[in-house]
């Protein structure tokens, strides 16, 4: 931390650092910035804004913290002053343009000392935040290059990868910092932009410490998170055809996908929960068996670090992952789980049958994913590196 001693010990001139912490002001104000994210979003809110905000309960009450969204309820939670703007509902170009636009009137109202965007689409408000003489830091939530090559049903997508990467180099490499998910995207950012920081999305301790170990389970796998066809939702549901156990899967299927999945002989096994909220998750994973992510090999998952990984492990669920290098080295090498080949529904069955035969190899995969969650994937190591680059900024 930089305290008063780190300044005495490294400023030879004690009259200008008084001067200094004089004019210095008692809090900076911070602006965490989203036009598409959801409220309560928990890498945003519940992870970054609160641990700067939540210095105030340590009695170290650096940053006043805002959080500026679209269509949310204003008000104060958790020392945290969130903001809203008008939302656009039914088109996502007008919601790029009209919302961002009053994103940005509402960040220039707000005045704040360092602003931090969390979309894309954010990025052509950065250089005007900027020219206002603000601290801008691009938070890189995913690879959005490679994200764009896994959408099959964009048309010239090659094209529109290529076009985003140069946009986002372009104007990532002038902002004062760049925050990225996984290791991956920072080898990326910092080749045009040397102060950038990895900041993993890794649970949150209290995620860790309401699990259940001993919670009676029931012969039941779970899936929870976004549905699509890409994270592999089709094989998983065939995999049942091939093991007697029952499948909840907690997300909103979209109809065209869910009309199509329904006739596989596996539906009969899933139970499907629809949205379900962070109770109810945990609720869940301490009822199943094991916690499935079996996304498809495409350039933006292989080298991902998906939350529900360290999700499940803090639940001391074992994983069922995607054979992966990357997640290998997490599910596999830590022996809290097993990596399979996510187009083959008999493999993902194998693996199930697995985990359900052998309850004590899975309660022991499942307690080594816990400690490993509790000693190393945590954001507690986390917050530590978002709130010294915040510091580095203003100093």
């Amino acid at each position: 931390m930089f305290s008063s001693k780190f300044y005495v010990a490294n400023i030879s001139n004690n009259f200008n650092f008084i001067f200094a912490s004089m004019s210095k002001p008692s809090r900076y104000k911070i602006a965490h910035i989203s036009s598409a994210h959801k409220d309560l979003d928990v890498r945003i809110f519940h992870k970054e804004c609160s641990s700067l905000a939540n210095l105030i309960n340590k009695n170290e009450a650096e940053f006043d913290v805002h959080l500026i969204l679209a269509g949310v309820e204003e008000r104060i939670q958790e020392n945290v002053t969130i903001h809203t703007v008008p939302i656009e509902k039914n088109s996502r170009l007008k919601r790029m343009w009209k919302t961002v636009n009053n994103v940005y009137k509402k960040a220039l109202e707000i005045d704040a000392d360092i602003y931090h965007l969390h979309d894309p689409e954010l990025l052509r408000i950065a250089l005007k935040l900027k020219r206002n003489g603000k601290k801008v830091i691009y938070d890189a939530h995913e690879d959005l290059p490679r994200q764009i090559l896994g959408k099959d049903y964009l048309k010239f997508k090659k094209i529109i990868s290529h076009t985003a990467e140069w946009y986002e180099d372009f104007i990532a490499k002038k902002l004062d910092a760049i925050v990225t998910a996984t290791p991956f995207i920072k080898e990326r950012f910092i080749k045009v932009n040397t102060n950038t920081v990895n900041i993993n999305n890794y649970p949150l301790l209290s995620e860790v410490d309401m699990s259940d170990m001993d919670h009676p389970k029931q012969n039941k796998i779970c899936f929870i998170g976004g549905i699509s066809r890409i994270r592999g939702i089709r094989e998983l549901v065939e995999s049942l055809e091939f093991v007697d156990v029952e499948c909840a899967i907690a997300g909103s299927f979209p109809e065209s996908f869910k009309t199509e999945i329904i006739k596989e002989n596996g539906w009969s096994k899933v139970e499907e929960l629809g949205f379900i909220n962070r109770e109810e998750s945990l609720k869940l994973k301490s009822e199943s068996i094991a916690g499935l992510v079996t996304f498809l090999p495409l350039p933006n998952h292989i080298n991902a670090q998906p939350n529900k990984i360290f999700e499940y492990m803090a639940s001391g669920l074992p994983v069922i992952g995607s054979r992966f290098p990357l997640w290998e080295a997490i599910i596999e090498k830590n022996d809290c789980g097993i990596c399979v080949d996510p187009e083959n529904p008999k493999e993902i069955a194998k693996a199930i049958q697995r985990i359900k035969d052998n309850p004590q190899i899975a309660k022991a995969m499942g307690e080594r994913g816990k400690k490993q969650v509790q000693e190393v994937y945590n954001w507690a190591i986390e917050e530590v590196k978002l709130i010294e680059l915040y510091r580095s900024l203003l100093i």
